[in-house]
């Protein structure tokens, strides 16, 4: 098989070598269409190339031109893929096999070159990215990297050399373990239980929104299911359960961030909804042996405002620990005092952040993973009671993701509760015509959570 990587660094090379040629393309000059767009106008909003340039100017072609030649043979490797692609989630008139059969059966020509390398990439971009449009994905911030590391050029430039079209679209599906068992489920699944496999469907595809590679080592939590699981070279290390924002504006929203260091016996600085709205300031100051019971101190500013922190210890709102991974949505993971919380059924009732059950046994793995402490270094700072944040050398990403379907903690397959009823979007856009030219990053407001640290739901 052709090498990948040296297919890509191709790519990355002649990719710079053509924008600094940008810049002095001819204004003006005609513009055509791409492959995926020349396609009968059946994808959506066009994409244009300059084709050429003025006679004095330097000319050099692109080593993955997005229409290739494809032989009878190659054409019909495509069509079986498009045929059988129903076993990944997707839906095979996406990809119209009826007019790439009949290109097929015209014979090798620029019809079937254009209609074979414009269904390549359709094919390319769902597998690889998910069907889903961004607007369908409610509170999706994750940014995909994918289509950068995986562009469609180098993929249909190895297909073309090596002639492994299905091997080459099949390397772009998730490697999840979860992945493979919705895939079998889907397998398994009668065509008449339509929901069933709509909701498999739409899980599938949420994998596809993740980066293919999720890193040697990592968290990644299932909001519905209310569990968090450290990984480490693909297996379960740990698995943890976790306390959820409650539905609404508190929702935790979906993202991918990084953890830069472990703060051991945190400080909370209070929202001024508690310290003014429910009059916490005016009661610290007024009552400092109460204040001085429950960890509470305060200063007024010049302008009267009352700020309120409350000091590491084991009333602490934020427990012993918190994961410091900075994120707009000032969202992270922490500990709680009210850890008999971790025994209901309902853990969704936090105001965003997530609550982590056996926190500080975490703070300590990740800081050592992280190569930020040594075991009896962590097992000191945590016991000094001070507050201390340790940076790691070895930063750790954080998925925080949403299925309603998966791999539970005991490899079983298993339904969760759609707390956040972020299903029906989802299943809506699986029924509707495949969208062309998506988005990458959500449009969505940005809610920065006021953590209180305090539960929202009985």
């Amino acid at each position: 098989m052709v090498n990948r990587d040296s297919i890509l660094m191709r790519f990355l090379g002649w990719s710079g070598a053509l924008a600094s040629l940008a810049v002095i393309a001819a204004p003006g000059t005609a513009q055509v269409l791409f492959a995926q767009d020349i396609l009968e106008q059946e994808d959506a909003a066009e994409v244009t190339a300059t084709p050429g340039l003025q006679s004095n100017e330097i000319v050099q072609s692109d080593p993955f031109p997005a229409v290739q030649q494809w032989s009878l043979d190659q054409a019909n490797a495509l069509l079986a893929y498009v045929e059988s692609v129903d076993a990944e989630g997707l839906v095979p008139g996406d990809y119209r096999p009826d007019l790439l059969s009949a290109e097929i059966a015209n014979g090798e020509s620029e019809a079937l070159n254009t209609r074979a390398s414009g269904v390549f990439a359709w094919l390319v971009e769902d597998l690889r990215d998910g069907r889903t449009p961004m607007e369908s994905r409610r509170q999706w911030f994750v940014v995909d990297p994918d289509p950068d590391l995986l562009p469609v050029g180098p993929l249909l430039a190895e297909a073309m050399e090596t002639g492994d079209i299905a091997g080459v679209l099949s390397s772009l599906n998730p490697a999840h373990a979860d992945y493979a068992a919705l895939r079998d489920a889907l397998a398994e699944t009668p065509e008449s239980d339509t929901r069933r496999r709509q909701i498999i469907r739409a899980n599938m595809d949420r994998w596809r929104w993740l980066p293919r590679d999720l890193g040697g080592q990592y968290l990644i939590t299932n909001v519905p299911e209310y569990q968090l699981r450290l990984m480490v070279n693909d297996r379960i290390i740990s698995t943890y359960r976790t306390i959820v924002g409650a539905p609404g504006r508190t929702a935790t929203p979906q993202l991918m961030e990084t953890v830069e260091g472990v703060v051991f016996n945190p400080t909370w600085t209070v929202p001024q909804s508690i310290v003014r709205g429910e009059g916490l300031g005016n009661r610290v100051l007024n009552n400092p042996q109460w204040a001085r019971r429950n960890g509470y101190t305060a200063t007024r500013g010049a302008n009267g405002w009352i700020t309120v922190v409350q000091q590491p210890g084991p009333s602490n709102s934020l427990g012993m620990m918190k994961l410091d991974m900075p994120n707009p949505h000032a969202i992270f993971l922490h500990d709680t005092p009210q850890r008999h919380l971790f025994d209901s059924d309902n853990r969704a009732r936090s105001h965003g952040c997530i609550r982590v059950e056996r926190a500080l046994e975490l703070a300590m793995t990740v800081a050592i993973l992280g190569r930020g402490a040594t075991r009896d270094e962590a097992v000191a700072i945590s016991a000094s009671g001070d507050y201390t944040r340790v940076p790691v050398e070895r930063t750790m990403p954080v998925y925080i993701t949403y299925f309603t379907m998966g791999l539970d903690a005991e490899g079983n397959l298993r339904s969760f509760d759609d707390i956040y009823n972020r299903d029906a979007p989802v299943l809506a856009s699986l029924d509707a015509p495949r969208q062309g030219n998506r988005n990458r990053a959500t449009s969505e407001e940005v809610i920065e959570i006021v953590e209180d640290a305090r539960t929202t739901a009985s």
